[in-house]
């Protein structure tokens, strides 16, 4: 469906594929035991989903839990790189199109994300409420975050390297989580709130760009003219 932004009509796009693999012959795939642990976590919460749990709703031994995830934490590190790969599927064209703005690149690919989060929109409003109350689970979902935010930055042509391309990802972090927060209790089929909200920060970001020279995180390197 092609999204409408306060600003313009983006161009038509696929929508992040949200498919997975089912479980069959009575194995469960990696993806499987992933959703049955986001069912819980949306249902219970992070802390009180444990790793039997996990097993039990999977259909799983713990012993075949272990042989695939050591931990809550790589499920959920598994699940992040899933959400991943969905935003960037399909996102070469976005990549090479330099007929488009940073900041039209960057709510292309965050309204990307969004798409494939959707099946799992209350564990991830769980995930939000509970992580932060979790020290070590947070700094590990923040490093996970970070990592996505410098792919999305890349493909959309921010440059990430050194002191000041970190400091690019970290804003683009700081813009996502607002975005979610707005994200999580639009309730619309059009995601019209999240939209205007996700386009004015990104205007925001983009106007400060042009008042601080190369900063967060609009403009792109300039080429070398022979």
């Amino acid at each position: 469906m092609a999204r409408k932004a306060q600003r313009r009509k983006t161009t038509t796009r696929p929508a992040a594929s949200t498919a997975r693999p089912r479980a069959s012959d009575g194995h469960s795939s990696d993806d499987h035991i992933i959703d049955a642990a986001m069912s819980l976590v949306g249902t219970n919460g992070w802390r009180r989903t444990g790793l039997a749990d996990i097993a039990a709703e999977a259909g799983v031994s713990l012993g075949e839990l272990y042989s695939r995830f050591r931990s809550k934490g790589a499920i959920l590190d598994a699940f992040v790189q899933r959400i991943d790969r969905a935003t960037l599927e399909g996102a070469d064209k976005v990549a090479s199109d330099d007929t488009t703005s940073v900041r039209d690149r960057l709510f292309d690919l965050i309204m990307r994300r969004f798409d494939a989060l959707a099946p799992h929109k209350a564990a991830v409003a769980a995930l939000a409420r509970d992580l932060p109350a979790t020290p070590m689970a947070a700094l590990c979902t923040g490093g996970r975050l970070c990592r996505s935010m410098a792919w999305m930055a890349s493909v959309a042509g921010v440059p990430t390297a050194g002191p000041l391309g970190m400091l690019r990802i970290k804003g683009l972090v700081a813009l996502y989580l607002y975005a979610m927060r707005v994200w999580l209790h639009d309730d619309s089929d059009d995601h019209a709130k999240t939209m205007s909200a996700l386009d004015a920060a990104l205007r925001r970001a983009e106007m400060f760009a042009q008042s601080v020279p190369a900063s967060f995180p609009f403009k792109r390197p300039r080429r070398a003219t022979s």
